[in-house]
């Protein structure tokens, strides 16, 4: 056993949503803690929360840089349709200012906050685990002895792939976008409440681009998996296209964006996976933040139960109620992804449907309440045939166009 090497119930490996939020939570159980994070790393993201994270998660309302209440749907023709979201909104945030709000918040419960760089897990003699890693500005590395280790660290971790079988293959989703100032002056396709989603080819061959507000500064960004394709070059036609490429560029940001949960979060002995490294990135819409802390939050609970009786088994409890609250959904959005995203004349399909009341009301109860919505059968049947009737090609793509169809933003 190593003498004078400082020990903790748990080592989290990685300080965005998901590590910041286990090692809160752990802190505020009374468990030691270290929260392990590298330093100005800020993942390309549209910032999106709901309404349903903002309450489980006690979200100040000071964080949020845009509060949006509609999102515009734009095909490939250029056809474009909006869902309103009636009486609430959408929370913005940058993840720059909000992902050290919760570093802090977890430093302030109690969790020790290092800065450095994640190398490896060794075992002492006495089968306790050790981080190691190198801290910043340091030539050389320390060590931690960690009872538990939650391996935060993103979609290529580390930790994930030295501890998980099957870690390596998770597959990902190429993300990048820019972000730039708001525009001060006209910009008739912008508008700082609403998120703009463009299910276009020629922008992503199997993802979609965006134009999301965040207060005084926009997020535009697009994602696929295709190799070879340009996302930086899609980004740059997409502000062409809306006028955007007259204002400043702030910084740009690229990153893996795993797309499909882990088959296993844990390696049976001492590690589970929270967030990216674990795969919670919903399919079709790329949504991260709920399902990453959500996930911190029950990796969090597996390591304390863990702590609290030495079973392993504990461990995998994490990913068991996970997938049990949200594995339909995942399951669902990403067929809607396989077969949505796979042509042009697909999406134009796809943006037609999104005019439907009921497929935009049980759109947004779903999306703002993490919960697919069980009642009203008769509309579900509804939404049913007219899905099958656009599959079909009994029904195109029709759009009233006389009628205004800007209803504000999302």
């Amino acid at each position: 056993m190593s003498q004078g090497m400082e020990e903790f119930d748990v080592v989290v490996v990685g300080g965005g949503p998901a590590g910041a939020t286990a090692a809160h939570d752990l802190a505020r159980l009374g468990r030691s803690v270290a929260l392990l994070d590298k330093a100005g790393r800020i993942k390309p993201c549209g910032g999106a929360i709901p309404p349903r994270l903002i309450r489980d998660f006690e979200i100040p309302d000071h964080m949020l840089v845009a509060k949006v209440n509609a999102a515009r749907m734009i095909s490939p023709s250029d056809r474009e349709v909006d869902m309103p979201i009636d009486g609430g909104y959408v929370g913005m945030v940058e993840r720059e200012s909000f992902d050290e709000f919760l570093r802090v918040r977890a430093a302030e419960s109690g969790a020790l906050r290092l800065t450095g760089s994640f190398e490896r897990i060794e075992h002492d003699t006495d089968g306790v685990a050790i981080v190691a890693y190198t801290p910043k500005g340091a030539a050389e590395e320390s060590r931690i002895r960690a009872r538990c280790i939650i391996g935060a660290d993103g979609a290529r971790s580390a930790v994930a792939k030295q501890s998980v079988k099957g870690a390596e293959k998770i597959p990902c989703v190429f993300a990048y976008h820019e972000i730039v100032e708001a525009p001060t002056t006209e910009a008739p396709k912008y508008d700082a409440k609403r998120c703009d989603v463009f299910y276009q080819g020629k922008l992503s061959p199997d993802f979609y681009a965006w134009i999301f507000p965040h207060g005084d500064k926009v997020s535009i960004g697009t994602g696929s998996a295709h190799k070879g394709f340009s996302l930086r070059g899609s980004v740059g036609e997409l502000r062409a296209a809306t006028g955007l490429d007259k204002v400043a560029t702030i910084r740009r940001e690229g990153a893996p964006i795993p797309l499909k949960p882990l088959k296993r979060w844990d390696n049976g002995r001492d590690v589970v996976l929270a967030g990216d490294a674990a795969g919670v990135v919903a399919p079709s819409s790329g949504e991260g933040i709920y399902y990453a802390m959500l996930c911190g939050r029950l990796a969090a609970d597996a390591a304390a139960e863990f702590c609290a009786t030495g079973r392993a088994t504990a461990l995998a409890t994490a990913r068991k109620r996970f997938m049990k609250a949200h594995g339909r959904v995942f399951l669902i959005l990403g067929i809607m992804q396989y077969f949505w995203y796979s042509s042009d004349k697909r999406r134009e399909k796809f943006v037609a449907i999104c005019q439907d009341k009921d497929v935009q009301r049980l759109t947004w109860e779903a999306y703002m309440n993490k919960e697919l919505v069980r009642q009203d059968p008769l509309t579900h049947i509804k939404i049913f045939l007219k899905d099958m009737a656009h599959l079909l090609g009994l029904a195109g793509p029709r759009l009233d166009r006389t009628a205004s169809i800007s209803r504000g933003d999302a």
